[in-house]
């Protein structure tokens, strides 16, 4: 069962798109199917420590804000694959930016750990490093 939205009692458009993307999963949920459709047990595996049942409520609740297209083929087995709608790749394009900052300033960059400015000692991230931001994802 998705959860009411709050219509007319945002305070502003921010507060409207964490409502949205709130809870822990749902924005790895939107970067692992930004990469392509993927089924339920595929978005399993690129989840890792998310279970059955929080992930299945996640994906119910971005399907019903629009932001996941679910398409279930009628075959045997049954296969169902979840995609980003419009809606979906325009919000990940959003939330780009603020995966930039999270790198920046909470992975460690070298500019947020170094107060002399000197540069990052070896093992720190650089702010030109390339970061997985789904564990076991290049």
């Amino acid at each position: 069962m998705a959860r009411a939205r709050r219509p007319g009692s945002y305070v502003c458009g921010i507060d409207a798109a964490m409502d949205v993307i709130g809870g822990k999963w749902k924005v790895l949920i939107l970067w692992a199917l930004h990469e392509r459709p993927c089924r339920f047990g595929e978005l399993r595996r690129e989840l890792p420590g998310v279970t059955e049942k929080v992930l299945a409520a996640h994906l119910r609740e971005l399907e019903a804000d629009g932001i996941v297209h679910r398409e279930a083929y009628d075959e045997v087995p049954p296969r169902v694959e979840y995609s980003l709608t419009e809606r979906g790749e325009t919000l990940n394009d959003a939330l780009g930016p603020l995966g930039d900052w999270g790198k920046e300033n909470m992975l460690g960059g070298a500019s947020a750990n170094t107060l002399d400015g000197a540069s990052a000692t070896a093992g720190q991230m650089r702010e030109d490093d390339d970061v997985a931001l789904i564990a076991g994802r290049p």
